[in-house]
């Protein structure tokens, strides 16, 4: 694990450029799975790997993403589009669909809309149809939150006092 913190500012063993830097090749993702009463996580590079030990259908399991970054080509993860499509890739390989796919967060770099868009697109290819969103502070930088609220809060009842602090 040390050699993906790169820059350890608070002295805490987390980096974040570092955790980008390691997730670039695993196809960020978890696979939650709820089995007699008892929560289990696993990556999705896990999942890929072990075929065997994936949910039964009676299983209630969800898959959370997240950190996309679309828009980001630095030296941490110069293809994060690409990331996203294996992501998404290992997603549909399951043979028993998620519940559901929640990303929590940070889907773009600069919260611009073709960075949106981009995600959009590709987001369509997953065979998991319910997704929920929940927004990082990359998703927010310009407005306030309003496009990435507009985009994806749009089913979501305003009125039980959901807020984009």
């Amino acid at each position: 694990m040390s050699n993906y913190i790169c820059h350890d500012h608070e002295h805490d063993g987390i980096d974040r450029r570092g955790f980008l830097k390691c997730m670039a090749w695993a196809g960020t993702g978890v696979l939650w799975t709820v089995s007699g009463g008892v929560l289990v996580s696993k990556t999705l590079a896990e999942v890929a790997k072990t075929g065997s030990s994936l949910p039964k259908a009676t299983d209630l399991s969800f898959l959370q993403i997240s950190d996309s970054h679309i828009g980001f080509s630095k030296e941490a993860n110069k293809d994060v589009t690409e990331t996203f499509k294996i992501a998404l890739d290992r997603i549909n390989a399951m043979p028993t669909q998620p519940a559901f796919l929640i990303h929590t967060g940070d889907i773009s770099q600069l919260s611009k809309p073709e960075e949106f868009d981009t995600f959009d697109q590709v987001l369509k290819s997953c065979k998991t149809k319910d997704v929920f969103y929940v927004p990082g502070e990359h998703d927010v930088l310009n407005d306030g939150g309003k496009l990435f609220r507009d985009r994806y809060l749009k089913s979501v009842d305003r009125g039980q006092g959901l807020r984009l602090v």
